[in-house]
């Protein structure tokens, strides 16, 4: 149990302890979030959700108090996942490391499919918007530190706002993939982390780091 159930989850009618029961558990948090997937989470009840889990509605009740439980449920744990990667910026190429951050998230977004509901929620729910905005501080702090090291070791533009740069970085990051989809165009994960380190790094830097990484592979080789 995380420490924000008390706040977003709550207390469950019944913490199921035989295999049994957390099996019939399990089916409705699954048939829930396919249905809230497919139908929105405002257009699904418990009753559908029971339905569709091969259950009675009595045995949805058993396990969540309402519909709301049962996708906070869902979403307790992904929370941290819907939020934008967190790149580590001076040891590697900056731009392929950033597009397979980008890749792998937004592969991974797809695969929980829960995005969907979150502009619903946002509007309608303000206690999970206040969690999903404290979530966002805490990956804007760590990225500021990471960003903030690499200033440090001088591989940054001089005249940077740090903390400008990472909320930009966190929303293009977010963002820039579905806008590219609105446009007609495939994602090119490239061309977004491109985008992002030229903000960040002046093109000298992006060179030596990228220089960096291939004199590292090499010598590999060679150990190898």
């Amino acid at each position: 149990m995380s420490d924000r159930e008390d706040q977003l989850v709550g207390e469950f009618p019944l913490i199921p302890k035989q295999e049994r029961a957390q099996l019939k558990r399990d089916l409705l948090l699954k048939s829930g979030q396919e249905l809230f997937i497919t139908k929105g989470y405002e257009h699904t009840t418990a009753k559908e959700i029971a339905a569709h889990a091969g259950v009675a509605t009595g045995t949805f009740y058993r396990y969540f108090s309402d519909k709301r439980q049962l996708l906070m449920s869902l979403l307790e744990n992904q929370i941290e996942m819907l939020m934008p990667p967190e790149p580590k910026w001076g040891d590697s190429d900056p731009e392929s490391m950033l597009a397979s951050l980008l890749e792998a998230h937004d592969k991974r977004i797809k695969e929980m499919g829960m995005q969907r509901l979150l502009p619903e929620l946002l509007a309608k729910d303000t206690e999970f918007a206040e969690v999903l905005a404290a979530a966002k501080r805490k990956i804007f702090t760590r990225i500021l530190l990471g960003l903030t090291k690499a200033f440090e070791k001088g591989l940054t533009w001089k005249d940077l706002d740090l903390n400008t740069v990472t909320w930009s970085l966190m929303t293009l990051a977010e963002h820039a993939p579905d806008k590219m989809k609105q446009c007609g165009n495939v994602t090119d994960y490239r061309e977004v982390a491109k985008v992002i380190c030229r903000i960040i790094f002046p093109p000298e830097e992006i060179k030596k780091l990228q220089l960096n990484e291939t004199e590292n592979e090499t010598e590999a080789d060679e150990v190898e």
